[in-house]
């Protein structure tokens, strides 16, 4: 089991879940995150720490937000690997709680 990072994270891309997984299975793109699936290790420590509330178990991927699950092992094999806390997007406050941004999600 791992846990995904969905639709929410995208145009917000907080990263407090990157300063509590103890294995450094975050990797960063311009507007979102993954997680590696390969990686994780399914300690829970980042969903309660996103506040956006975008991080899910994979068993419990909201409905409409299952194809994050093969998103996340995709980019998580091209982006950079982020292991530092850093602001989030400027526009956080704006993005953070609309529906449906997968539209916008940069890869």
């Amino acid at each position: 089991m791992t846990f995904v990072v969905t639709d929410n994270c995208i145009l917000c891309k907080y990263t407090d879940c990157v300063e509590v997984c103890p294995v450094d299975c975050f990797y960063e793109g311009p507007n979102f995150l993954v997680i590696n699936p390969d990686e994780c290790i399914d300690c829970a420590l980042c969903e309660p720490e996103c506040p956006a509330n975008a991080i899910f178990s994979e068993d419990e991927v909201p409905a409409g937000q299952e194809a994050f699950i093969q998103i996340n092992e995709e980019l998580a094999n091209e982006w950079a690997n982020i292991t530092e806390k850093k602001d989030a997007l400027p526009d956080h406050e704006k993005w953070d709680g609309v529906a449906g941004k997968i539209q916008y999600l940069e890869r």
